[in-house]
């Protein structure tokens, strides 16, 4: 899936790469040495592998032959590893997995902390495996006409692999995949063919509450009416999942959305409720604080470990210092979680979210848990912050894998609460904000990364800053 091979090499490996890859170096015929990056390997080891062409000036690879092991290898559990990039570090050891990521944060954040007392350890997961509470497919067909339903294959350009399981999640999420496989060859239905805007099946989304068991599954299908599903095949649908996902578990959600895409015009959606409702509910469980319970529609966020989401905001919430007396501001809020556990501290909370499927989630959270003192505004962050004339005690953030733009930025900076804590799933978007707000004259207090994703590079991670 790489193309032409290039060389083969056998290659010392000296360290890990940000997407959690090995790279060792090899030798041009001009003496120059050129960065190899190769997948499923580890520092320390001597491998053998194929490389290909390069990408910004390093080769891609492929392992061939472990000649000599590291200490920290482990043999893997998944049948898929190697071909799919969900788990590249399914061979490393736990314990080793939470010190690359604690050394991977350590090092951006680094220019902006000199405080011996942030030690900077990794939370880590109590269950580093079966954790996930949401997963994506994709349906696909090659030009032989063989079909697939599952994940990317690592490193290439779209290509889809047949997956049969899966260890971050449940096992009824490749009982339902194998269903509607099923349902796929009997019902004869195209896949989605971009380029064309012909087709109909487009992805499979899976979703549940790890502490309810309601479950939701969302067939995306193409809006183009000259490819709309009959209506029995939607109900040879329903009965797939109705039998694949049986077992032990809440409400079952069954929704049918529509993406209809034109050039030069926004992607809209339209969804359609088969079975059940159009939400599923999940609850926290925060430390010495009331349990609350979320309501999540087919396109609203929720942090995809529920288990560690919780000692994620139990930590964010201690570092926060909410008082009685305190006001609070949560941008990018999403459906309200973070914020509806601090209102239970502070005496009023202000979320802003750019999603109006999620601030109407939120402001539904906030009537099912009866909380009286926020209040959830649709908007951009940046704009709606220009027209607040509150001002903050604490200002808590957690914005999407890109950062903060410019404008929130410079309206953070105004608002010069005295304190933000600053939640991200991209430690390095997020050590580039923290350095500019450094420089507006925060001060870095505290940095804890969270493990929510055990076997991938990923790491969340809490910075607290206060206004000097």
């Amino acid at each position: 899936m790489m193309g032409k091979v290039c060389r083969e090499e056998a290659l010392l490996i000296t360290r890990l790469s940000e997407k959690g890859c090995g790279v060792g170096y090899v030798k041009e015929r001009d003496g120059r040495l050129t960065a190899v990056e190769v997948p499923t390997v580890l520092p320390g080891e001597t491998v053998f592998a194929r490389l290909y062409g390069k990408r910004k000036g390093i080769y891609r690879g492929r392992l061939e032959k472990v000649i000599e092991a590291s200490c920290d290898r482990i043999g893997h559990r998944c049948s898929h590893y190697g071909l799919c990039g969900g788990c590249r570090w399914q061979h490393l050891r736990y314990d080793r997995q939470l010190e690359f990521k604690r050394d991977f944060v350590r090092e951006h954040f680094s220019i902006v902390y000199d405080d011996t007392e942030i030690d900077l350890s990794v939370i880590p997961c109590d269950s580093p495996w079966y954790y996930r509470n949401k997963m994506e497919f994709t349906f696909s067909v090659n030009g032989a006409g063989t079909r697939f339903l599952g994940l990317f294959i690592d490193g290439s350009k779209g290509c889809v692999f047949n997956m049969t399981e899966c260890h971050l999640v449940h096992s009824w999420f490749s009982e339902v995949l194998e269903g509607v496989r099923q349902w796929w060859v009997e019902s004869n239905i195209d896949a989605y063919h971009l380029s064309r805007d012909s087709g109909s099946l487009r992805t499979l989304i899976l979703r549940e509450g790890r502490r309810t068991g309601d479950r939701m599954v969302i067939l995306t299908v193409s809006g183009n009416p000259d490819f709309t599903l009959t209506e029995e095949q939607l109900e040879a649908f329903v009965d797939v999942i109705q039998s694949a996902a049986g077992g032990d578990y809440g409400k079952l959600n069954i929704i049918l959305r529509l993406q209809y895409v034109a050039k030069g015009v926004p992607t809209r959606f339209e969804e359609r409720t088969l079975l059940g409702g159009d939400v599923i509910c999940e609850r926290l469980h925060l430390p010495g604080m009331r349990s609350l319970i979320f309501r999540i529609g087919p396109s609203v966020f929720f942090q995809p470990n529920t288990f560690q989401a919780e000692k994620l905001y139990s930590l964010a919430l201690r570092y926060a210092a909410i008082s009685g007396e305190s006001v609070v501001f949560d941008l990018y809020c999403g459906s309200g979680t973070l914020a509806l556990c601090a209102a239970q501290l502070a005496k009023e909370v202000i979320g802003i979210e750019l999603s109006p499927e999620s601030v109407a989630c939120a402001r539904a959270n906030a009537l099912e848990n009866e909380i009286s003192n926020v209040t959830f505004i649709c908007g951009d962050v940046g704009k709606e912050l220009q027209c607040l004339s509150k001002q903050p005690d604490v200002v808590m953030v957690d914005p999407p894998r890109a950062g903060l733009d410019a404008r929130a930025i410079g309206c953070l900076i105004v608002l010069g609460a005295p304190r933000i804590i600053y939640i991200s799933c991209n430690y390095m978007t997020q050590a580039a904000n923290v350095k500019q707000l450094v420089a507006a004259g925060y001060r870095v207090e505290n940095i804890v990364p969270v493990d929510q994703f055990p076997q991938t590079v990923h790491v969340e991670n809490i910075v607290v800053l206060t206004r000097e």
